[in-house]
């Protein structure tokens, strides 16, 4: 396996910080998926959840990002690089906000970042799988320059494998 460099863990953008996760963020990233319609984790689950993603960081060199407005400093989502249904060499970018801020730009602000900093780790391709009944990442990834692959059937319906080759 080719070794890559880590990925920065902190990413800031015009209107964007990208940072880790702290315990702090729990109470949040409840929220956030809770609107999912699941239902909401606890508190002490996502705790556990968040060490999980921190530990893995450590081990992987890649991480998903607490994403907060600078002007604000609210933590809005997350964007950032998992392992998923791809692999270490060719990670899938993953994002996800609160719908109180979709369609302001900020999941393909986040994402740029997050494909600057893959670019950076030596990767030469990166995916994204995505329901294909949700038209507004579709429409960020294609932005961002990513293709259809395939489209597969699975428990939560048809998703879209999208890839895009880095510099």
């Amino acid at each position: 396996m080719p070794a890559y460099e880590t990925m920065p863990f902190h990413l800031e953008t015009e209107r964007l910080i990208l940072r880790p996760w702290a315990e702090s963020d729990a109470a949040e990233f409840c929220a956030l998926l809770s609107e999912r319609g699941d239902g909401t984790p606890t508190v002490g689950h996502i705790r556990t959840a968040i060490a999980k993603l921190l530990t893995g960081t450590a081990a992987t060199g890649i991480a998903l990002l607490p994403v907060q407005r600078r002007d604000q400093g609210d933590f809005i989502g997350y964007c950032g690089l998992v392992i998923g249904r791809a692999t270490m060499e060719e990670p899938e970018i993953a994002y996800e906000l609160f719908q109180s801020v979709h369609g302001r730009g900020y999941a393909t602000e986040a994402a740029r970042a997050v494909l600057d900093a893959a670019t950076a780790t030596g990767r030469k391709r990166l995916w994204s799988t995505v329901g294909t009944w949700n038209t507004p990442s579709l429409r960020v990834l294609e932005k961002l320059g990513f293709e259809r692959d395939r489209v597969s059937t699975e428990d939560s319906g048809e998703v879209a494998w999208l890839t895009r080759s880095l510099p």
